[in-house]
C-alpha cells in the first residue's frame, strides 16, 4: 500500500513540473513573439537611392577615416525606428548584460560585441522567418541623412545634436530610446544615445562609385560603429562619424539596430 502512495505521489509531481515547465516555456514564447512582432512593427521603409557617402571636410586627424566623400547606391531596405532595447535583448536572449540597468529597460543594451548581436539575430530569424541583420556602412548612413528626405543635416534629423540625441554626459549613461526628435525618416537617436554596430569590417574609403557596398572581410578583427553616443563629444556623434570596434569585445557605449531586408 505504501509503495503504491508513494507511486502516485511520484507520478503527481512529475505532472506538476512537466505543467510548470510547459507553462514557463508558454510564457517564454509568448514574450519572445511578443518581442518579434513589436520590432516589426517598428521597420521603416528606406527606399533606395544614390546619395554622397563620407566627408571631405574634417577639423580632426582621426577624422580623415571619414573621407573620401564618395558616390554610392544602395537598395532598398526597412530598419527600426529604435535601437534594440535591453528588455528587447532579453527577451530574446534570456539575459541583459548591460551595464546601465538602472536607467531602465527601454533604454538600448549595450555592453554586446558585434558576435553577440549576431546570435541575437540569428535567434531572431528563427523566431520570425524575416531576414534581420545589422545594417551596412552604407545603409546607416544614408539613414541616418534622412534618405532621399534628407535636408543634409550635419547630425541625424538637426543641426543641433542636442534636438536629436544624448551626447556627453559625464558618466549618466544612455537613456531611453525615442525621447528625443526623429530625422526624417523618422529614426531615433542615430546622432547619440549608443554607437550602433554595423556589419561591416572596418576600412579605409576609396573615391569610386560604389552600388551596395559591404566590406565583408571575416578575418578582420574590427568592424565599424556608428552614430556616437552619451559617451562622446559632439563631433564624433556627426552622421559621417566612424568607430572602429574588435568584434568580439564589449563596451557600455556601443550596442545596435537592426535593419530588415525588403522582400
Amino acid at each position: 500500500m505504501k509503495i503504491l502512495r508513494d507511486s502516485i505521489f511520484i507520478a503527481v509531481t512529475i505532472a506538476l513540473l512537466m505543467s510548470m515547465l510547459t507553462f514557463s516555456t508558454s510564457c517564454i514564447n509568448k514574450k519572445q513573439k511578443d518581442t518579434a512582432d513589436s520590432i516589426i512593427a517598428n521597420m521603416v521603409k528606406v527606399d533606395g537611392g544614390t546619395f554622397m557617402m563620407g566627408t571631405n571636410e574634417y577639423k580632426y586627424d582621426y577624422q580623415q577615416d571619414q573621407s573620401p566623400a564618395h558616390q554610392v547606391t544602395v537598395k532598398t531596405f526597412y530598419i527600426c525606428k529604435y535601437e534594440v532595447t535591453q528588455q528587447e535583448w532579453e527577451a530574446i536572449m534570456g539575459k541583459n548584460p548591460s551595464d546601465y540597468k538602472d536607467n531602465g529597460p527601454k533604454c538600448p543594451v549595450e555592453s554586446v560585441s558585434w558576435l553577440d548581436c549576431q546570435e541575437f539575430i540569428r535567434r531572431l530569424n528563427e523566431l520570425t522567418g524575416k531576414k534581420f541583420r545589422l545594417p551596412t556602412e552604407a545603409e546607416w548612413e544614408f539613414a541616418a541623412r534622412g534618405g532621399n528626405k534628407t535636408h543634409g543635416y550635419i547630425y541625424s534629423g538637426s543641426e543641433d545634436p542636442y534636438q536629436v540625441g544624448r551626447i556627453y554626459t559625464q558618466g549618466e549613461g544612455p537613456q531611453q530610446v525615442g525621447l528625443l526628435n526623429p530625422n526624417e525618416l523618422g529614426l531615433y537617436d542615430m546622432s547619440g544615445n549608443i554607437n550602433e554596430f554595423c556589419a561591416d569590417a572596418y576600412a579605409p574609403y576609396n573615391a569610386e562609385p560604389q552600388t551596395n557596398p559591404l566590406q565583408n572581410d571575416n578575418n578582420s578583427v574590427y568592424r565599424v560603429a556608428r552614430g556616437g553616443g552619451f559617451c562622446n563629444a559632439r563631433r564624433n556623434c556627426t552622421v559621417t562619424a566612424r568607430l572602429q570596434v574588435a568584434k568580439q569585445e564589449c563596451y557600455n557605449g556601443v550596442g545596435l539596430r537592426l535593419v530588415m531586408e525588403a522582400e
